[in-house]
This record gives C-alpha cells, sequence and structure tokens, in this order.
C-alpha cells in the first residue's frame, strides 16, 4: 500500500482526489496548507512510515510555506519521492519543476482520476532506478570491456563516460589503425567502431578483427550518425553484429550493450556450462538424447537408455535415431524420413516444442512420448539439435478416461446432455444442407419421484440404469440416445419419415409401460412421456429443437401422462406455453443464480471519412476497417441472454414478455446495469475509451429509484459517465413522460447520454421529440430494412433524420442488414448504423470490443489505406 501526501488548497478538487486514491487503496495523509505538508514531509522522513509519494496542488500565488516546501521536496535527500502536480493550466514555472525534479509528474485538474495510474507507474520507475542503483554500486569491477572507436574527441568522450557509469570497462581509438593495435594489444570484449572516419572507414577495422586469430572472438558494431543502406550493409557484410546510432537516445544504446554483453557472457561460460549439463544429464529423470544435424545419435542420458531399453550407449552413437527408435506410427505403419517431423526438424534446424508422438522400446512395443527438440547451436553455427521426451502412456490413458466422462453420463453410461447437444448442433446442421428429415425424441419418466422419494435414491439410480438399457436395446445404428439429466432422456432419430415418428415414439413408450421396475421385493410402474420435434431445412437451431420437443414433452404430461405428442408450430405456440413452462421461474432462478449473460452489438460512426471508406470500398474491406476502429468512436449496446440449463441460451423475445407480465423488469434492469457498470469500470481502468448503450424498460422509467441507483454506482465505481448511454424506447418514454423527463434530466446532468430507441414505431408524433431532451434518435428497424426497395421507408427514415439534425440530435439507424441499406443511409445523412450487417452480437468480452488484444495498432492493410485516405482528405481539404 503506497503511503501518500494529498496537499490540495481547494477543498473541493482535495475532496475528490481523496476518494480517488483512497479507492485506489492508498493509505492517504491530509494536510491542510503547505506549512502542514511540510511538517508531516519532516515527520515521516525521520520513522519507519516514510512516504512513497505525495499529490501537490500547485500554489496559484506563491508564499513563504509553497516556497519552502517545493524546496525541500528538490534535495537530494526527496529526490526519490513520488509527486504528482496537479494545476489548472501548465506554466513555465511547473514545466520547469516537473523537469528539473526526478520522479515528478504534471496531472491537469479535469484529469485528477489518472492519478492513480501515474502514481503506481511512477513509483515503479523509481523502485526500479533505485535497484538498478544498487546494482551498480555493487560491481567492483567491470566485467566487459569495451573498446570505442571514432575520429572525434567529443564523441568518445561522451559515450566513454556513458560507458563508465554504467560498469563497463572502456577505451577509445582515434583510428582504424590505432584501434587495431589496442585490440591485440589488449583484451576487449566488444569494439565499437564509427563508420565514417579519415584513414579508412569502419567496416575495415570489423573485417580486420574478424579476420586476425587474435581478435576474431570480439563483437562488432558500428555507430554512425546517418542512416545509409549501403553503410549497413557493408559493416554487416564485414562481420558487425549491431548498428547503432549516435542520435538515439541513451537507454537504447545501452540496451544493444547489454544485450552484446548477455550474448558474450553465455559465450564465455559455454565450456563451464557444457560440463554442468553434462552432470544435470545423467540425473534427470526425463530422456534426453542428442543428435547432429542429419539425425546421427552423439549422445544418450541414462532416462532415454532406460525408457526405450537400450543396453550399451555405444552401440547407438552414430546411428539414425530415426531407424532406431521413432521409425512407424503408433499402429506400426512405417514413417519415411522425408514425412518424419523428428528427421526434419533435426535436418532443418527447427524447434518444437511438447509434441506427442510414438518412439518404440528395442522390444518391439509402442511407446507415447511428448518430446521436445532444442536446436543446437554453438558460435552461431548449428551442430544439431537436443531433444527432450517423457513417457506419456498413463497420461494419456487418464485423458482417454476423461473424455470418456467428460461425454458420458457417469452412471448410466449414455452420451451427457454437453456432448448430445453437440451432436444435435451438427444434425441440424446437416438437415439444413439436405431434404432428409431428422426427429428429435424428449423422454421424461412418468412417476420417476415417486420411486425415488419412497424407495431411496439407490433405487432411483438402478432404475435409470434398466431404463437407459431398455431404450438402448431398441436403439437403430444409426440414432444417438442421451441422458438429459434426472429423469430425462432424448434420442435423435436419423432420416426418417414423418409419418414413421410416431409409432417408432409410441413402440419405445409401449415398451416401457410394459415394463416393471422391481426393488426390494417391491413393484413400481413407471411410464414415459415422449415429445417429439422435427428436424428439416428449415430448423433454425439445435435449441429451438430442444424446446419445442420440451413443449411437445409437457403437453403429453398434461394430457394424462404415458403419451407420445408432436409438436405442431401452429397449436404449441410459445408464447402460449409461457406460465406452464414457468418461466417467471425460470427468470428468477437466472437471476438468482448468476444466468443471465450480457451480449453486445457495435454501432459505429457512418459518416464523413468512414462512409466514404464504407461506399467506396468492397466487403473485405469493410470487415478489416470495423475491425481496426478504434473502440473510442464506437458506441456498443449491451444485450441481455438466459443461459438456461434445459434450452440453453435464450434470447429476450422468449423471456422479457412474461418478466413484464409478472413485473419483472425493474429487476432485470438493475442487474444489468450493475453486471454493465461493473465491467465498464474494468474496462476503463484499462484504457477503453468506448461507449455503453444499456436499455431501461418502461417500468423501470416508471420507478425513480433507478436514478439514485445509477448514481450511485457511477459514484463507486468512479465511472466516466459520458461513455453511458441509456436507450429507453419511444413508447415507454411517453407513457411515462413526466418520469422519463426526471430520468433523463438528471442523469444527463452528471454527464450521461441518452437515445431514444425504436422513434417511429411507438405514438410517432415528432413534438415529443421537443419534450424529451434526448441526444440520440434511434430510427426503428421497420422503417430501416425497406429504404433499399421501398420509397415510402424512405421518406420516412429521411424525414426522420432531418428532423432531429434539425433540433440538434444524432440519428441512429437499426437493423442494418446489407451493403444497400447502409449506403443509403450515409447518403442521407444519418449519423450511426447498427445491424447484422455492421456485426452481429456476441458474448461481451475485451476480444469482442477490439480491445486488449492489439488491435488499437493500425496493423493491417486496411488500417493502412484507412490512414492514407484520411491524410489524402486532410490535403485535399486544405487545398480547397
Amino acid at each position: 500500500m503506497l503511503r501518500v501526501l494529498l496537499l490540495e488548497d481547494s477543498p473541493t478538487i482535495r475532496h475528490v482526489q481523496k476518494n480517488v486514491l483512497v479507492k485506489a487503496g492508498f493509505d492517504v495523509i491530509i494536510a491542510s496548507d503547505y506549512a502542514d505538508g511540510h511538517r508531516i514531509l519532516l515527520r515521516h522522513n525521520n520513522n519507519e512510515q516514510r512516504l512513497d509519494a505525495a499529490v501537490v496542488g500547485w500554489p496559484k500565488k506563491p508564499s513563504e510555506a509553497s516556497q519552502k516546501f517545493f524546496a525541500t521536496i528538490c534535495t537530494q535527500e526527496y529526490s526519490s519521492l513520488v509527486i504528482v502536480l496537479l494545476a489548472q493550466i501548465a506554466d513555465s514555472s511547473i514545466e520547469q519543476c516537473v523537469a528539473s525534479r526526478p520522479n515528478t509528474e504534471l496531472l491537469h485538474w479535469h484529469d485528477y482520476r489518472e492519478s492513480r495510474s501515474i502514481l503506481l507507474s511512477l513509483h515503479e520507475k523509481a523502485q526500479a532506478n533505485e535497484v538498478e542503483q544498487v546494482d551498480r554500486e555493487v560491481i567492483v569491477e567491470p566485467q566487459i570491456r569495451v573498446l570505442f572507436v571514432d575520429d572525434s574527441v567529443t564523441v568518445r568522450y561522451k559515450f566513454k563516460k556513458l560507458l563508465s557509469e554504467h560498469g563497463y570497462y572502456a577505451e577509445t581509438a582515434a583510428t582504424v589503425a590505432e584501434g587495431f593495435d589496442k585490440a591485440v594489444s589488449s583484451d576487449f570484449d566488444i569494439a565499437i567502431i564509427d563508420y565514417f572516419m579519415p584513414e579508412a572507414n569502419g567496416d575495415v577495422l570489423c573485417r580486420k578483427l574478424a579476420g586476425d586469430q587474435r581478435t576474431s572472438r570480439m563483437t562488432s558494431a558500428i555507430i554512425t550518425g546517418t542512416y545509409l543502406d549501403h553503410a549497413i550493409k557493408e559493416c554487416l557484410e564485414a562481420g558487425a553484429v549491431e548498428c547503432m546510432f549516435k542520435n538515439e537516445s541513451e537507454d537504447l544504446f545501452l540496451a544493444r550493450i547489454n544485450a552484446m554483453s548477455r550474448h558474450i557472457r553465455a559465450r564465455k561460460s559455454i565450456e563451464k556450462e557444457r560440463m554442468r549439463l553434462g552432470g544435470i544429464l545423467q540425473s534427470v529423470g526425463e530422456g534426453v538424447y542428442g543428435v547432429d544435424t542429419e539425425g546421427r545419435i552423439s549422445f544418450i542420458n541414462p532416462a532415454c537408455m532406460n525408457i526405450l531399453g537400450i543396453d550399451i550407449e555405444r552401440d547407438f552413437i552414430g546411428e539414425y535415431a530415426h531407424k532406431i527408435f521413432h521409425y512407424a506410427e503408433h499402429d506400426g505403419v512405417e514413417i519415411s524420413a522425408e514425412d518424419s517431423f523428428l528427421q526434419i526438424a533435426y535436418e532443418q534446424g527447427y524447434s518444437v516444442q511438447a509434441r506427442e508422438t510414438v518412439f518404440w522400446h528395442r522390444s518391439g512395443s509402442p511407446i507415447q512420448v511428448e518430446c521436445t527438440v532444442y536446436p543446437l547451436t554453438i558460435e552461431g553455427e548449428r551442430e544439431g539439435s537436443v531433444v527432450a521426451f517423457r513417457d506419456i502412456s498413463d497420461r494419456k490413458l487418464l485423458e482417454e478416461e476423461l473424455r470418456w466422462q467428460a461425454n458420458h453420463d457417469v452412471l448410466t453410461k449414455l452420451l451427457n446432455r454437453r456432448h448430445f447437444e453437440e451432436q444435435l448442433t451438427q444434425e441440424v446442421q446437416k438437415s439444413q444442407r439436405s431434404d432428409e428429415l431428422s426427429a428429435l425424441l424428449y423422454v421424461d419418466l412418468d412417476r420417476f419421484k415417486y420411486v425415488n422419494d419412497t424407495a431411496g435414491h439407490v433405487a432411483g439410480d438402478q432404475l435409470l440404469m434398466e431404463i437407459a438399457q431398455m431404450l438402448s436395446s431398441r436403439l437403430r445404428t444409426a440414432d444417438l440416445l442421451a441422458r438429459l439429466g434426472g429423469d430425462e432422456f432424448a434420442l435423435i432419430l436419423r432420416n426418417v419419415k414423418k409419418d414413421e415418428v410416431e409409432s417408432i415414439a409410441n413402440a419405445y413408450r409401449k415398451m416401457l409401460e410394459q415394463y416393471m421396475f422391481v426393488y426390494n421385493d417391491k413393484q413400481y410402474k413407471v411410464n414415459g412421456s415422449f415429445g417429439i420435434a422435427m428436424i428439416d431445412s428449415t430448423t433454425e437451431s439445435a435449441g429451438e429443437v430442444l424446446a419445442n420437443a420440451d413443449i411437445a414433452c409437457h403437453i403429453a404430461k398434461n394430457e394424462g401422462r404415458n403419451q407420445v405428442h408432436l409438436f405442431v408450430p401452429e397449436n404449441d405456440s410459445k408464447q402460449n406455453m409461457d406460465l406452464d413452462l414457468g418461466w417467471s421461474t425460470r427468470i428468477h432462478d437466472a437471476l438468482e443464480q448468476g444466468r443471465l449473460v450480457l451480449h453486445s452489438q457495435s454501432i459505429i460512426p457512418i459518416q464523413g471519412i468512414m462512409g466514404e471508406l464504407l461506399k467506396g470500398n468492397g466487403e473485405d474491406f469493410k470487415e478489416g476497417l470495423l475491425a481496426n476502429l478504434h473502440h473510442e468512436h464506437r458506441h456498443d449496446e449491451i444485450l441481455l441472454r438466459l443461459q438456461d440449463p434445459e434450452l440453453g441460451i435464450v434470447y429476450p423475445g422468449a423471456f422479457l414478455p412474461t418478466a413484464e407480465r409478472f413485473n419483472m423488469m425493474d429487476e432485470i434492469d438493475l442487474w444489468v446495469v450493475n453486471a454493465a457498470f461493473e465491467r465498464l469500470a474494468k474496462l476503463q481502468r484499462k484504457g477503453y475509451s468506448g461507449t455503453f448503450a444499456i436499455n431501461l424498460s418502461g417500468q423501470t422509467i416508471a420507478k425513480t429509484q433507478i436514478i439514485d441507483v445509477i448514481e450511485q454506482r457511477i459514484i463507486e465505481l468512479n465511472l466516466d459517465p459520458s461513455k453511458l448511454l441509456f436507450e429507453i424506447t419511444e413508447t415507454s418514454a411517453v407513457s411515462n413522460l413526466a418520469l422519463a423527463n426526471e430520468l433523463i434530466t438528471r442523469l444527463r446532468t452528471i454527464g450521461c447520454y441518452f437515445a431514444l430507441d425504436d422513434f417511429g414505431s411507438g405514438f410517432s408524433s415528432f413534438s415529443h421529440l421537443k419534450h424529451l431532451p434526448v441526444d440520440y434518435i434511434k430510427i426503428d428497424g421497420l422503417f430501416v430494412r425497406g429504404v433499399a426497395t421501398d420509397s415510402s421507408d424512405r421518406a420516412i427514415v429521411k424525414s426522420i433524420n432531418n428532423i432531429a439534425h434539425s433540433l440538434g440530435k444524432k440519428t441512429i439507424a437499426e437493423y442494418v442488414e446489407n451493403r444497400e441499406i447502409l449506403k443509403y443511409l450515409i447518403d442521407c445523412g444519418v449519423d450511426y448504423a447498427q445491424g447484422f450487417y455492421i456485426g452481429e452480437p456476441t458474448e461481451l468480452s475485451d476480444a469482442t470490443l477490439h480491445f486488449g488484444d492489439g488491435s488499437d495498432e493500425v496493423v493491417t492493410d486496411v488500417g493502412e489505406q484507412f490512414a492514407e485516405y484520411a491524410e489524402e482528405q486532410t490535403k485535399h481539404a486544405q487545398t480547397k
């Protein structure tokens, strides 16, 4: 925990800054004025509880106390103390203080939230500098000797001083001849040679050093003040390993020297390391062997001999490893040397990481191994490879067991729900591409709970195992059976006729009907209710099939149990089954058990350069451009999904109507607000600058408590309110006009934004726009979808856009599904677009927001084209 002194004249700024620091976990000590700050400074410097940092407001008018305070912190004694200066305007005196004092940075008032990250960064750097200083002090004598050759006295002095200060022994020479003489007469590790010199250029000295046996082990580097391709090429060809520039930063120069030094130290210790490794090779438990560049064995350690059944090492030295123990696949099929990845790695010098393969024991039995190949390079020459491997036979057996368990129900040995849903998804996809029909049978046992409760769980388990065996006995070869959980089973009937499905299901039903479960001499009658859902080319998803079959099964139970029911969409509407299926219970359980999931969909700007690029280029360009669009310029609408244990991902259209009927929307909205705010807070701490668009329902708008909750959470999470956009529908806003106005006014006061959603679908009165102080108008997708083909829709969209702009509001078009729609919206002047053509909804994560994965950098041809286009447009505008 950092101990931070906070000194600021303004009570307001002091209060706000204190909250930021305390929330960051800092131990904050408040100073009332500069005299008090000076006393705290001296007191804490003389005890164990020293200050780590200070956040100090720059005085509006210098005083004796402020001058004394700043004079003290600028002394050497306090140089390691991190200082963040708060100021409204950066004048020359502040800039001079920041420039002259180490570990100091300026922070403008309006960026006060950045104090946490600045303090941590400065403190980390200060600690690193202290460690570096200590490291330099413990170096008694230089380990690396550097010869610096340059004809300039000034340059020689500068770099000799820099090298000496950082622990290197440095000597200088003014010419190629002097440099060579010194290199021969003394023992240097590195030669840094200026390229342009009077009598001969630096590449000459590089060649002389490399060609002389006495100096050939020296590492040469060229330094120059000018970048010239031919000069760099000549020096590298002459033996230089690095090219440096006189005008580059000292840190970069030292980093290059350090890199060369590390290489030199490694080279010097290689013989010692080789001896040490020899001892290790004899003792490690993993098999290790070496080969030359042709794959001939050069050494084998004892563990390798033991695993492969090798008795005498010398009998195999010089033999090809491929011929001895990795010549065939696990099934005995021979692998040619040309096709062996190991042989290729030996010959080409490739590294291989944790690759599974098969080695052969001298007895002729295969051994499953995991091997890693390390290319062996000594002094720049490839000498072969070292291979480390271990026997993973036991692990493979365990993995196979775990794989089986992951896909099967442990009790019944049938497929489990997870694997069954994967197979069902594949079956749906196959049916979508063909004329074949399949069916899903959903089986729910009748009276299972009675058996389980009266005879006990052991009896219940026994019953489930017997039912599983019975169902499996009638299973066709192509069909699939699984236990979904509890007393529910499911079958996929492949390639069946619709008029045969019910008879197949009835055959299963009659089999259960005739079955009598006997346990402890007691008999129990157990039947089954069967729901059927067809799978054809119109089926959209596995979730839809499961839901339909589940509905059909419930209908079968409601019709008296021990029945078969085929789902008929026209009669068995999901919407009419809401109450029977207990959607309110599902929603309540999802809230309690954390099974609500946030998804997001991008809203992008389409005017200006963005619009020109989207109109003028193809699909590939669009995809790349959107991927490179910085999050600062994009909104992300937060969408809600329900993760149901039985139905999988459920879309809001299926459960929100029930939530509205049961007055649960305000509870759902509260969950969304909290979850979205927490995610946004984490992202903003990482540097995310995009905007979250969050929907609020009519029920929530009608309750003013949500305003207090939102304000409180913004403060608690230190959110930037300008990155919050709340969406309310036109219908809900007009129905609660006074309350909607209060919500919008209060939250806009602290910096939030508002959008009127689905405009045009409800009361359709432009007059409402005058009374609702929203910032954005979202044009209803009903009209947007038709703009490419319908003149009426085009007229409506254009009118909404023009009137919204005349009132100072921006427009967003939703349901943008193709290029033609987008092109019209750009031409029409709509500000933002959202829809499947722009991007489909995806689960909310850093990656789906194109954040935290390197996408902030323009790294593609598309990004470069975008940048070039922007530059051309700017130049064009300047000439007009």
